[in-house]
């Protein structure tokens, strides 16, 4: 086996282990937070948002029909971590986003896990870092289009 198909298959390996670790670590924040892991995962989607979203968005991000998009945005209104409003520009529509307060909220149970995270990072050089940084926009770019043509057939 060549060096390069031995790092290959080793970094394969290192990304299903890396997804396995994530997915429990969000579980526990979720836990943690007494949130539904689905419910923790689209406060930080919406977090990264520039402003507010449709349902329709948050399915989309989240993977999930619209109709169960509406229920999670339901639960977030009810638990006061997401705020929906009429859309100005089509009031049939609804725009979601994060309740005051909220960001900062799930940012205090980063606190921990951020400052663990933060130091792995800071091992690495700039120019490490703008790789790492490449790969993980462009797997992340491969994961949406992957998820896309698994659900719809292709």
């Amino acid at each position: 086996m060549s060096n390069r198909h031995a790092l290959l298959k080793r970094i394969i390996a290192e990304s299903q282990r890396h997804y396995a670790a994530y997915v429990l670590f969000n579980q526990a924040m979720a836990d943690r937070l007494g949130l539904h892991p689905t419910d923790l995962q689209c406060l930080a989607l919406l977090d990264l948002e520039d402003e507010p979203v449709t349902t329709g968005h948050i399915a989309r991000l989240t993977g999930l029909t619209p109709g169960s998009a509406s229920r999670l945005v339901d639960r977030l209104e009810k638990a006061g971590l997401a705020v929906r409003e009429a859309d100005p520009e089509d009031r049939r529509r609804s725009l979601v986003s994060l309740a005051p307060g909220v960001s900062e909220r799930i940012g205090q149970a980063w606190d921990t896990p951020g400052a663990a995270y933060g130091d792995v990072l800071r091992s690495y050089t700039d120019a490490e870092l703008e790789l790492i940084a490449d790969y993980l926009r462009r797997a992340t770019r491969v994961g949406l289009d992957q998820a896309e043509r698994l659900t719809t057939g292709g």
